[in-house]
């Protein structure tokens, strides 16, 4: 297998597995077995070692001593930490996407808000949620920094449902709004305010886990 052909089916295997971890197909701590995803996807291990590698640098999975590579488990303090990240690197790409957004971008930006107002279920919301950030960042021209926002949008995208799979109620998203509002001004800074603030704003809510017990689970909303 040449290193181009094992890379590429690395990144599909992992694409693959981080669906389902990121939609609770697969719970936190279940192990994630080489030979078992070797055979699903028909190829060898070694794609499915970098696709590992993959899931552990964006904070999907766990290599551990003598118990291999688990879905990685979360917490509050991991909530807040994605929560702190995404604002200090959403407002940075703003500050160099600003120059850039036109009124077509932030129309289609308002659109993907409208969207996400009227879902009836959370991963359409999180589609739409994920389009707007992406449309009034992605001008920035930085593509390192808007992939690693990107891993960290995975991450709250993984909060997010782990709280809200079931009982999601369609809610109104004024923050969207209010940033717009700010960019079509050409208010930066009020803009980027609003953006740190509501990418920091943390949901809280009792879910029943598979065993049936119940658990505090947090989410990032915004």
């Amino acid at each position: 297998m040449t290193q181009a052909k094992s890379e590429t089916i690395a990144v599909r295997i992992s694409r693959v597995l981080a669906d389902r971890i990121i939609a609770g197909e697969i719970e936190p701590g279940a192990r994630l077995r080489q030979d078992h995803i070797a055979e699903e996807f028909g190829t060898s291990h070694v794609p499915v070692r970098e696709a590992f590698r993959r899931l552990e640098a964006q904070g999907l999975a766990r290599s551990e001593p003598r118990r291999g590579v688990r879905v990685a488990a979360f917490d509050l303090s991991e909530v807040r930490e994605v929560a702190e990240m995404r604002a200090a690197l959403e407002v940075l790409a703003l500050s160099h996407a600003a120059p850039h957004l036109t009124s077509a971008i932030l129309d289609e930006a308002e659109e993907a808000t409208k969207a996400g107002d009227v879902s009836r279920d959370v991963r359409s919301w999180e589609d739409s949620n994920r389009r707007f950030h992406r449309l009034i960042l992605a001008p920035c021209g930085m593509p390192r920094l808007i992939a690693a926002i990107d891993d960290l949008h995975a991450a709250s995208a993984r909060f997010l449902f782990a709280a809200w799979q079931s009982d999601w109620e369609t809610r109104t998203d004024h923050d969207h709004r209010a940033i717009l509002a700010a960019l079509r001004k050409a208010d930066i800074d009020a803009a980027a305010a609003i953006l740190a603030k509501h990418v920091r704003w943390i949901g809280q809510k009792p879910v029943k886990t598979a065993s049936g017990k119940t658990r505090d689970a947090f989410a990032i909303v915004g």
